[in-house]
């Protein structure tokens, strides 16, 4: 990284707008940044760290931007900071400008304009500046990736702030691993140790998880197995608890599957006792079946002797019930008769109730000479009905007669006033056929018009277009002549670049030994060197070959130009000089006229239709008047028929209907009396039948009951049983017969009779001693089967543990590795011997390699006295790894570096910077430092000191590098003559160079 210019404007101190030009101070290779105290010196650095990070270094650095502006700056004056530099071979421009609380343009009062940030990069090949970003997080991801550094690195490698080392060297490890930690970013190493630890206390959460889950199947198993199982007193997570548990539980199955054994033993006497209990009890119960049915029995014959006489009376009603059975069809047939003669009676009662009084005393033969009268004066009747038809067609033809006469009236009216009214309708729809053909001829005269117009302003605006491309290219072309002009001044002027500079590039070719191209020589003893900025013959040529690109971009353009200008002429002399808006209002205004016409001669066909219409019309409003007289003509003769007819009908009817309103109503009176009459004298004759029927059935009982032994035909009839009381009684006969024939069976049986000799058997106590014996037998296949059903817990159980202990090997085993590299990493484990963490182990390698840095510069400062060493011994109680110490050759002992001088505190301190700036170079990536600055510190230095400092700092140069040295020192003035000087005044702070190239 190289410094080239910084431009500062109302920052800190300075009021106004100041430049330092890095390029020149940088030429001597060490100059001087110096001024009176308060003048700004170290506000320059944080001019740099501000442009290239956006915040000012350490304690200076404020939460708000708006403290960086200058109290010096105008009101409207913005703050502002410019850095150029280059950094990885690429030449950047940082400007930054913070938040800036300005008066308001309008009104009163401020307001805050937001941060700014740009970032350009320089294009040698353009030679010009390109844009790179304007985004505050894009600026800062670049420019610490292309430095390798986070801003405290920067500030402390590049900004060697004044007294940060001397303190670094007298600060107790902690500080210094704060430090270093910030310098070399060992975030990443103190991630893995939390990492670790984090890992660590998962696991065993995991492992104290599983060792509580095998607790709690242990637990069910001593409840499963009693107080035969003990529990390890181990909590989870200690060492041995699976083991312990496994043992127990092999214990507690052992006891189960004994116990187990013991209650099987117990269960199959109890099984045998209930089995013999069981068979006493089913031969006393027996015992008392038997003897109970003998007395039961014994009862039953005894009812049996009560109901004798019962029974036999039952068996009489039956045989008196079989007796009257042969009187049963004589009995059926009397009441069938008898009640067939109760219906007729009815009926013939019915049918004379609907009978006029005229016809009460006439018998069935008088009611069937009477349906016959009544039936021919009904035939009578036909011929009058049909003359009432014939009355009701009349009456209706006149009334169509009348209805058509009012038609056609209306008709008649409605044809004489469309008629009255034909010439003016004729008229009108001439007048819009003659109107419409005028229209068609307007309509064709515009049309032969509109096709030019419309080509007219097509053109005219084909005019126009080409118009406006005539002058793009005319600009392209303009803009083409004017970059061929700058390529062409380019390539000539890195052509004379090349040819002031062709020694040097000629004299890159030189070789020992090998003749010159331009003297011949052998001997080169003095061979021109290139300068900074030297052209080669590929940037010519490169040059060379734009200007040719730019001159064919300029020609094509110019050959475009002239190809426009031909096209627009051609244009031009076909449309004219009208604006096209002007024609295509014209053309509006011709396109509105025609559609006008167009739509008013589009009636044409409708006009002539419509009269053709009406001419229609009025023939058949003429036809229809002629048609409606003749036919009122007619109607006035077929009128007069039809009166004459009707009045011949009425008086015929008359006669016919009698009484009635109608001959049909005559008639329906007539079918009604003769449908009476017909059913009366059926209804009588069926009645006389009838009587007939129920005296013959009366002769025939009375001999049937008599044959049967009965006094009366009543007698019979009492006796007699229907079927269910007949099946009742048989029924009770057979119960009877069953039950005596079933009593003397059991009595006769030798086993009842044998049970009937024998003591009353006592149930009581059997039944007592079979209930004891299955009491004991349920006790002992409950306590059987909670035997097997423990031992089969514990099995579960077992295998359960068993197997979480097997799936939680391995997590133990990872728990015991990642706790000892986490223990190892933290420095708490018994094999880290010296305590040390993860990140203090990497620290301390760093701080060695700074120390060996460092040793290179210390001991030509100090003469080759003394030396910076690292110390891995612990201070006090606290870890080691990050001790440093001084070992003095002319003591020849070593010791801490705070015992160390104030001057010697000083160069140890600039010699650990500079250490430190090229291992923190090294770890960023390898990225080049040019530019260093150290703050203060030298005045504590005696003169040869002093000068063996500088020495080591002119040394510098040898790397391509520059020194800035801030510092007020008198003598400094004198030692280094590049010179940037801060002076400060009432109106702010300025800067001025002296002694620059």
């Amino acid at each position: 990284m190289r410094l080239h210019r910084l431009d500062i404007t109302a920052f800190g101190p300075f009021g106004g707008s100041q430049r330092v030009d890095f390029d020149a101070l940088s030429a001597a290779g060490l100059f001087l940044l110096h001024g009176p105290t308060g003048a700004g010196k170290t506000s320059v650095l944080d001019a740099v760290c501000y442009a290239l990070y956006g915040a000012v270094p350490g304690a200076r650095q404020s939460a708000q931007g708006l403290t960086l502006r200058s109290d010096h700056a105008a009101p409207a004056t913005r703050t502002e900071v410019g850095l150029e530099l280059t950094v990885a071979g690429r030449r950047l421009e940082i400007t930054r400008q913070p938040p800036w609380e300005r008066p308001k343009k309008r009104g009163t009062g401020t307001t805050v304009d937001k941060a700014q940030t740009w970032l350009r990069e320089y294009d040698p090949a353009a030679g010009a500046w390109k844009d790179l970003s304007r985004s505050h997080q894009e600026i800062g991801e670049e420019i610490t990736q292309l430095l390798g550094m986070s801003r405290e690195q920067f500030c402390q490698v590049v900004l060697l702030p004044q007294g940060d080392f001397a303190r670094f060297l007298r600060a107790d490890a902690e500080a210094r691993g704060r430090l270093l930690g910030r310098l070399f970013d060992t975030r990443r190493f103190a991630e893995v140790e939390k990492r670790l630890a984090d890992r660590r206390r998962t696991t065993e959460a995991r492992v104290r998880e599983g060792d509580a889950a095998l607790l709690a199947d242990a637990h069910r198993m001593q409840q499963a197995a009693g107080d035969a199982m003990e529990l390890p007193e181990l909590a989870p997570g200690e060492p041995g608890l699976a083991e312990a548990v496994l043992t127990a539980a092999a214990v507690a199955r052992s006891t189960a599957r004994e116990q187990l054994a013991i209650a099987r033993t117990r269960l199959t006497a109890a099984e045998e006792a209930q089995a013999a209990a069981e068979r006493a009890l089913d031969e006393v119960r027996e015992v008392a079946r038997l003897q109970r049915r003998f007395a039961e029995a014994r009862e039953r014959a005894a009812r049996l002797e009560e109901g004798a006489d019962a029974r036999r009376q039952a068996q009489e009603r039956m045989d008196r019930g079989r007796k009257a059975e042969a009187v049963a069809p004589a009995l059926e047939l009397r009441d069938a008769a008898e009640a067939e003669h109760r219906r007729a009676a009815a009926a013939e009662e019915r049918a004379r109730a609907a009978l006029p009084g005229a016809y009460v005393g006439d018998g069935a033969a008088g009611l069937a000479a009477a349906a016959r009268r009544t039936a021919g004066e009904l035939g009578g009747l036909e011929a009058a009905r049909r003359a009432e038809q014939r009355l009701a067609g009349l009456v209706a033809e006149r009334a169509g007669l009348d209805r058509q006469e009012r038609a056609d009236e209306d008709v008649l009216q409605e044809a004489e006033a469309w008629l009255a009214a034909w010439e003016t309708t004729r008229a009108a729809l001439q007048d819009r056929v003659e109107s419409a053909q005028e229209a068609a001829g307007r309509a064709e005269q515009l049309a032969v018009r509109l096709d030019p117009a419309r080509q007219r302003l097509e053109a005219a605006r084909l005019r126009d277009r080409l118009a406006r491309e005539a002058e793009d290219a005319r600009q392209r072309a303009l803009s083409s002549g004017r970059e061929a002009l700058r390529a062409k001044e380019h390539w000539l002027e890195l052509k004379e670049q090349r040819l002031n500079g062709i020694a040097a590039e000629l004299a890159a070719q030189l070789a020992d030994g090998e003749p010159c191209a331009v003297c011949g020589a052998t001997e080169h003893p003095a061979p021109a060197r290139k300068v900074a900025g030297h052209v080669d013959r590929e940037a010519e040529e490169r040059a060379l070959a734009a200007y040719q690109r730019a001159e064919e971009q300029r020609a094509e353009d110019e050959r475009g130009l002239g190809a426009a200008r031909e096209t627009l002429a051609a244009a031009t002399a076909e449309a004219g000089d009208t604006p096209a808006d002007r024609l295509a209002v014209e053309l509006d205004e011709l396109e509105r006229r025609f559609a006008e016409t167009r739509r008013d001669a589009s009636a044409l066909h409708t006009a002539h239709e419509e009269l053709r219409r009406a001419e229609q019309e009025r023939e058949r409003r003429l036809a229809d008047r002629q048609q409606a007289e003749v036919r009122a003509a007619s109607r006035l003769a077929r009128r007069d028929t039809l009166d004459r007819e009707k009045a011949a009908l009425e008086e015929e009817l008359a006669q016919a209907r009698g009484g009635a309103g109608s001959v049909a109503a005559r008639a329906a009176d007539l079918e009604r009396l003769a449908a009476r009459l017909t059913e009366a004298a059926d209804a009588a004759r069926a009645a006389e039948d009838s009587a007939v029927r129920l005296k013959e059935a009366d002769g025939r009982l009375a001999e049937a009951a008599y044959r049967a032994g009965f006094p009366t035909p009543r007698d019979a009839a009492a006796a007699l049983l229907d079927d269910a009381a007949h099946r009742e009684l048989q029924r009770r006969v057979d119960t009877w017969q069953s039950e005596e024939a079933a009593v003397r069976a059991v009595l006769t049986e030798a086993a009842t009779a044998a049970a009937a000799q024998r003591p009353p058997a006592d149930l009581a106590a059997a039944e007592g001693t079979a209930t004891a014996a299955v009491r004991t037998l349920r006790e002992a296949a409950s306590a059987c089967d909670a035997a097997a059903r423990r031992v089969a817990e514990l099995d579960r159980l077992s295998a359960r543990a068993e197997a979480g202990v097997r799936r939680l090997a391995p997590l133990r085993r990872e728990y015991d590795r990642v706790a000892r590299l986490a223990a190892l990493t933290a420095g708490t484990s018994a094999d880290n011997e010296r305590r040390m963490r993860l990140e203090s182990y990497v620290l301390a390698a760093r701080l060695e390699q700074v120390a060996a840095a460092a040793t290179v510069r210390l001991q030509r400062m100090s003469s080759g006295r003394y030396t910076l060493v690292h110390s891995d011994d612990r201070s006090g109680r606290g870890r080691s790894g990050l001790g440093l110490h001084v070992v003095d050759a002319w003591t020849g002992r070593e010791r801490d570096t705070s015992t160390l001088s104030g001057g010697e505190t000083f160069f140890a301190s600039l010699a650990l910077a500079l250490g430190l700036a090229d291992v923190v170079t090294d770890e960023a990536g390898g990225v080049r430092l040019d530019t260093l600055f150290i703050d203060e510190g030298f005045g504590s230095l005696d003169d040869q000191t002093l000068d063996e400092v500088l020495d080591v700092l002119d040394s510098l140069r040898e790397r391509d590098r520059s020194v800035g040295i801030v510092s007020h020192v008198a003598d400094l003035r004198r030692r280094v003559h590049a010179q940037l000087e801060v002076v400060k005044g009432r109106s702010g702070s300025t800067v001025r160079q002296h002694g620059a190239a």
